[in-house]
């Protein structure tokens, strides 16, 4: 009895420490067996191992990520407009006018979620433009940071810095491990996302290829500034992902992920 159960022990211990050690092997631990998995390693490893046919140099694995949807959650909304709705309320006791002014800003200071919905891409460039604008663009990263380190999303009571995909980290984790670099492509704003991407993603700010505004430079105080305005610069969504890789990267990406059909 007692060689039984030693045996029995031996035998857990084994497959514990064979399970442990799988475990740490796995370059996607968090992803499923899926066949989708199988192809993203069998990838890497073609385009990584040199004498391979299909062997990429360093220089050219170049590999680029949409983010809402794709690093991090997108629902209800996108998490930039949320912000943008946030930066309204906490202005809007100064601007009284505003609901005189704009159906979509009222919308926003009565928490009229539809109504802001159907004031439509119209209005939603009003929220982007007041909120986004008139600051210079150091204002701005530090507005961002400070919203994304301390505000909870309404619904699971966490950052929004928090609300990121587990395996898409890992992900990114294994390609730049392999030689990668990892770039954003996102319809987000440029500004918006630089502050925070490297702390959350690895990523560093000139490697986020973004939507954006005009800025313009000026002289404040005797300090050169950068100041933001109310005027679309580029919409880096659609067809305007690949002129954004072509301006702001230079090269074509071997690997292109998203969620949707406007993100390759």
């Amino acid at each position: 009895m007692i060689k039984t159960v030693r045996a029995f022990w031996a035998l857990c211990l084994i497959c514990g420490t064979s399970w442990i050690h799988a475990a740490e092997n796995d370059p996607l631990p968090s992803w499923h067996a899926a066949q989708s998995k199988a192809n993203i390693v069998e990838f890497v490893e073609r385009v990584s191992t040199e004498g391979s046919p299909d062997f990429v140099s360093p220089q050219q694995r170049i590999a680029t990520f949409d983010n809402d949807g794709t690093l991090w959650s997108e629902q209800p909304l996108y998490f930039q407009l949320i912000f943008a709705i946030d930066r309204v309320k906490a202005m809007a006791p100064d601007h009284p006018e505003w609901s005189e002014q704009s159906a979509a800003l009222k919308a926003v200071i009565e928490d009229d979620m539809k109504g802001l919905l159907a004031s439509g891409k119209q209005g939603l460039m009003e929220i982007l433009a007041v909120s986004h604008a008139g600051m210079r663009e150091s204002e701005f990263s530090a507005t961002v940071t400070d919203w994304i380190t301390t505000t909870k999303h309404p619904k699971f009571n966490r950052l929004y810095s928090e609300l990121v995909y587990q395996p898409m980290l890992e992900l990114l984790d294994y390609l730049r491990a392999n030689g990668f670099r990892t770039y954003i492509t996102s319809g987000g704003g440029i500004s918006f996302m630089r502050p925070w991407v490297e702390e959350m993603y690895g990523i560093p700010p000139e490697q986020v290829v973004g939507s954006s505004i005009k800025t313009r430079f000026e002289i404040r105080d005797g300090k050169p500034v950068l100041v933001r305005l109310p005027e679309i610069n580029f919409i880096d969504d659609k067809e305007g992902k690949p002129v954004g890789i072509n301006m702001y990267i230079g090269r074509r990406p071997i690997m292109a992920v998203g969620n949707s059909d406007g993100d390759h």
